[in-house]
């Protein structure tokens, strides 16, 4: 896959200060951001599966207790 560019704008002492902590970290400033963004893309898809996992474990209660509830509507049990 090849690289894209994405750009982004930011206030001047955004910028100086992230540059600042990627000399620190002997980074570039553009491996920084990506490391920074691919963090915060993993936490958002992370946070994404945990609700969808709620909402599914809640739908499954929802049905459990609905076909439960369906055990002694008319049928004969032995």
């Amino acid at each position: 896959m090849s690289p894209t560019t994405l750009s982004f704008r930011a206030p001047v002492e955004f910028a100086e200060q992230t540059k600042a902590l990627a000399r620190v970290l002997s980074m570039s400033a553009s491996d920084y951001v990506r490391e920074a963004v691919r963090e915060k893309n993993e936490r958002a898809m992370k946070d994404r599966m945990v609700f969808l996992s709620h909402q599914l474990s809640a739908q499954h209660l929802k049905e459990s207790v609905a076909m439960d509830g369906s055990l002694g509507d008319g049928l004969d049990q032995a």
